[in-house]
């Protein structure tokens, strides 16, 4: 109600705005009105005084005479002047007349103007009004909705302390669990470790006897030994190195980057691009297709084989190592949990596994549960590891240095390496004291580990490293290394220092060498390249 009062007066307002104003307009021409109306009755009255005068000549013309002549014509001479007059006044009057009446139509053209902007803009009035009504209407709601959402809100805000108290009691009892748990594990870890200590302290004693009674067979000695005078102990024996090839023959549809020998018959198994493994029995002088590895889904960058020769180890860039049986061929154990592609995988005692990838870690595996039991964060991609027992590790890494590793302990040990180049592989001596490194800076760094420093490097000025995974290798009794290179030769040195000799096929691709593996217990030596090629290298 009280909104239609307010907009009853302000419409009664501008109409009595209007009137005063259209009086104002109208008051300025009311004299000139006046003058008009005076001028038409003056010029009626003339107009009757003009009729009366002819009437009145006329009736003298008609008596005649002379005498009264002079008078009259003295008479209508003034008349007609005062016609005259009468009529040039007449005429301003008419013009004056116009130029009012045009003044008026403009003046209405106007008036009619605003009125139309008058009724537009009481038009755009209405419609803000409207708006205005609309909008205070939806202010209300908005207010009723705030209302609402707070009271909903410090509900919420009492649900969620609620909860938060809940919690904290969950998390307390959750703590004393874990407690609990840890407590539990660490016993149980405590009786386990009794147990393997004991097992490996068995089994440790049972190889020494059995490595014995295999060193009485193997002419010369089977270790490097220390520096200095255990270095000029070795006995070369009977074996030269290996002078030319043997035979060659076409391995995998596509670069071949592992190779490795059974530890108990004359098989060699090479890993490719192709994603496959495959096994080639050259016993006999020439090569035989033994069988092929499958299952992977991505290229093989290393092969190895276990202690007995009954089990071949995988590592893909499909993230996963694969475990197959020689015997028949099948795939016994797939191992995923990597995220990046696998470059390195070793036995590490008989039912476990440790693998390094290019996510920057190490994993641990045990074959019996098929499942990861320890993840080591090494911080740069593993490029490739050796094991010397149960417990230790040593890896290579491409931030340049090597570190140490034991499955006992959560972190690694204090005492890196480092090295000029990021490294590409790693062979350990068979009596674990010296570790060979394979350096992309065209260097061979031989370690001692009783020492943990650098005590030889090989190069030569020809000898340039193929590829980020060229692997190299000791011979069997560690008198001897040999190395692939980017020109497809293969470089053996004298532990010793000197370069031995360099055998090349001059028949060959030149293709990169990527992967070199001694026989066991000869000085046959093969290698593959990125040419699909393996090569048996001999003396005889």
């Amino acid at each position: 109600m009280a909104m239609g009062a307010k907009q009853e007066n302000w419409r009664d307002i501008i109409a009595e705005r209007l009137r005063e104003r259209n009086r104002n307009e109208t008051s300025r021409y009311a004299d000139i009105i006046a003058y008009n109306n005076r001028l038409f009755d003056a010029a009626a009255k003339l107009r009757q005084e003009n009729l009366e005068l002819k009437i009145d000549k006329k009736i003298r013309d008609s008596s005649g005479g002379t005498s009264g002549t002079d008078l009259n014509n003295a008479q209508i001479q003034a008349l007609e002047k005062k016609v005259l007059a009468q009529q040039e006044e007449l005429t301003d009057l008419h013009k004056r007349k116009g130029e009012h009446s045009q003044m008026v139509i403009t003046l209405n053209q106007k008036l009619t103007e605003l009125q139309r902007t008058l009724a537009e803009k009481e038009k755009a009035l209405a419609e803000q009004t409207a708006m205005n009504v609309t909008m205070r209407d939806e202010l209300e709601e908005l207010k009723t909705s705030y209302i609402t959402i707070k009271d909903e809100s410090l509900a919420w805000q009492l649900n969620a302390n609620s909860a938060e108290e809940r919690l904290r009691g969950v998390q307390e009892e959750n703590a004393k669990l874990l407690k609990l748990l840890m407590e539990y594990k660490s016993r149980d870890a405590e009786i386990m470790n009794k147990e393997n200590d004991k097992f490996f302290r068995e089994k440790k004693a049972r190889i020494e006897s059995e490595l014995e009674r295999a060193i009485k067979d193997i002419p010369g000695p089977s270790s490097l030994g220390g520096l200095g005078s255990d270095m000029d102990r070795f006995d070369f024996g009977s074996d030269g190195p290996p002078e030319g090839i043997e035979f060659k023959f076409d391995a995998h549809d596509g670069e071949v980057n592992a190779v490795r020998w059974s530890p108990v018959e004359r098989v060699v198994a090479t890993g490719g691009a192709d994603r496959k493994v495959k096994l080639w029995d050259v016993g006999k002088g020439v090569c035989e297709p033994r069988g092929t590895l499958v299952g992977s889904n991505q290229g093989i960058n290393s092969v190895e084989f276990d202690s007995t020769g009954s089990l071949i180890l995988a590592a893909s860039n499909d993230f996963a190592s694969r475990v197959w049986t020689v015997s028949d061929q099948r795939l016994r154990h797939t191992l995923t949990g990597h995220s990046g592609k696998v470059l390195a995988a070793k036995f590490l005692g008989a039912s476990f596994l440790v693998t390094g990838s290019h996510d920057r870690t190490l994993k641990i595996w045990d074959l019996k549960n098929r499942s990861c039991t320890e993840t080591k964060f090494a911080g740069s991609s593993c490029n490739d590891l050796v094991t010397t027992d149960s417990f230790s590790i040593i890896s290579g890494h491409f931030d340049k240095k090597i570190r140490f590793w034991d499955t006992r302990t959560a972190d690694c040990t204090a005492n890196d390496i480092p090295l000029q180049g990021k490294i590409t592989s790693l062979d350990l001596s068979k009596d674990g004291k010296f570790l060979l490194c394979c350096v992309r800076d065209d260097t061979i760094n031989l370690l001692d580990l009783r020492q943990n420093k650098i005590v030889r490097t090989f190069r030569h000025d020809l000898y340039k490293v193929g590829c980020d995974w060229a692997r190299v290798s000791f011979n069997p009794t560690c008198q001897r290394i040999a190395a692939g290179a980017a020109d497809g030769s293969v470089y053996i040195w004298n532990v010793n220092g000197p370069l031995e000799t360099v055998l090349k096929d001059p028949n060959g691709s030149g293709a990169a060498v990527t992967a070199v593996s001694w026989h066991p217990f000869s000085s046959v030596l093969a290698s593959v390249d990125r040419a699909k090629k393996c090569t048996i290298w001999s003396n005889a």
